[in-house]
């Protein structure tokens, strides 16, 4: 999959907006980010997960999940290489990343 088809997933899901953060794009709900295109260049997306999602996302298929460096990995940002992706899992990524801030009342 590429970094369009990323985009044009993250954004389809109600009431995100794209923006931009860090010179990288984002998609954010209620002002947070869920997502972004961590390198486009090369074909890297990452989502805000749980760290109980982000394990089983892993563990599935680690050739497509990888935790972020850091505290942002532990906390569960993951990252995506969209190129070894199935479109169906990233999509179901995105929308777990989505609930879990549009979940959230905007602060």
């Amino acid at each position: 999959m590429t970094t369009s088809d990323f985009q044009r997933m993250a954004l389809s899901l109600p009431e995100v907006e794209g923006r931009a953060h860090m010179g990288h794009p984002d998609f954010r709900v209620k002002g947070k980010i869920f997502a972004t295109l961590f390198d486009a260049s090369k074909g890297i997306g990452m989502v805000k997960l749980t760290p109980e999602q982000q394990r089983v996302y892993i563990q599935a298929d680690p050739k497509v999940f990888v935790p972020a460096n850091g505290a942002w990995g532990v906390g569960g940002s993951t990252l995506v290489h969209l190129r070894h992706a199935n479109e169906d899992t990233v999509q179901e990524a995105l929308r777990e990343a989505w609930a879990g801030i549009s979940k959230r009342r905007k602060s």
